[in-house]
């Protein structure tokens, strides 16, 4: 009887799990679609008439001018360079501060833990930050976009705790053939911290190419200025170079390219992480559970 109902009451369960992710696909997969088909179509014919699936009323207007466009090419390969630097030097710092501290004989771990944990609440604020970066000299640089952040707490807690799990039989029997603790960091902890690792890289990767404010503070350069910058320009200010409409290009014609250009970068802009994501999903599912499970 029991089990009859517990039987009963899973698959209850599996049906709403199964509605409930069919709606987050839905959530996800409309806006997207809307916006890839919106990038083909005609802008008068999207403000009239909708989404259409006629050949006629679709056109390729918007990824020409996109491409031909210096500034968005450019804001493109400067976010690449932005996010995977950015990404590498915070997977760099996140792994060598976690694994001491994953250590219960380290001197002062609680405090250092302590103090980082603090960070994580209270900041310095936007003011005494971009003085600081002013002071350093990074201001208008490459590097005000990928140092001041390339430290996470919460991604040194997430790899802290994957190192935890380790066994320590490894260490142990590594220290009885001879290595140092170097050597064990090497070529025992991180080959075996590689699912953590493309974890936070993706994280970090993600994080970094959808960021825009830190680029609008501190970079005054266009040439230095990432590819969500310029597309907030183009989305919200309408600021569209003369080299994508012509010199002689009317207001109306202005907000048509506009229009084009703006869903074309979207799409564009997005097929990075849509690129990446399948090749690191067989390390984010167990780099996840692990790194935020001590078991």
């Amino acid at each position: 009887m029991n089990t009859k109902m517990f039987t009963s009451f899973d698959r209850r369960v599996l049906i709403v799990n199964r509605i409930l992710i069919a709606l987050l696909v839905l959530i996800t997969v409309v806006p997207m679609g809307y916006i890839l088909i919106a990038s083909f179509m005609d802008p008068q014919v999207l403000a009239t008439k909708g989404i259409s699936l006629n050949p006629n009323d679709w056109t390729v207007q918007g990824y020409q001018r996109v491409f031909s466009d210096d500034s968005i090419l450019r804001g493109f390969l400067n976010s690449l360079f932005y996010s995977t630097a950015y990404a590498i030097l915070t997977v760099a710092i996140s792994v060598m501060t976690a694994y001491p501290l994953s250590k219960k004989d380290l001197v002062g771990r609680r405090w250092i833990n302590y103090f980082l944990i603090f960070t994580m609440f209270f900041g310095g604020g936007l003011v005494p930050t971009y003085l600081l970066v002013k002071q350093m000299g990074m201001l208008n640089t490459v590097w005000a976009i990928i140092v001041p952040g390339a430290v996470n707490v919460w991604n040194i807690i997430l790899a802290r705790t994957y190192f935890q799990n380790i066994p320590n039989e490894l260490v142990e029997a590594a220290v009885i053939d001879g290595a140092n603790d170097f050597q064990i960091f090497i070529k025992i902890m991180l080959p075996l911290a590689k699912p953590i690792m493309f974890v936070l890289f993706l994280y970090a990767f993600v994080g970094q190419w959808n960021s825009y404010f830190d680029a609008m503070i501190y970079i005054k350069d266009p040439n230095l200025a990432p590819l969500q910058l310029v597309l907030r320009n183009i989305l919200i200010q309408n600021e569209v170079g003369q080299n994508m409409i012509g010199a002689q290009a009317a207001i109306n014609e202005m907000k048509k390219l506009a229009e084009m250009i703006k869903y074309a970068t979207i799409i564009i802009s997005s097929l990075p992480l849509i690129v990446m994501y399948p090749f690191f999903q067989k390390y984010f599912d167990k780099g996840i559970m692990a790194g935020s499970l001590k078991g």
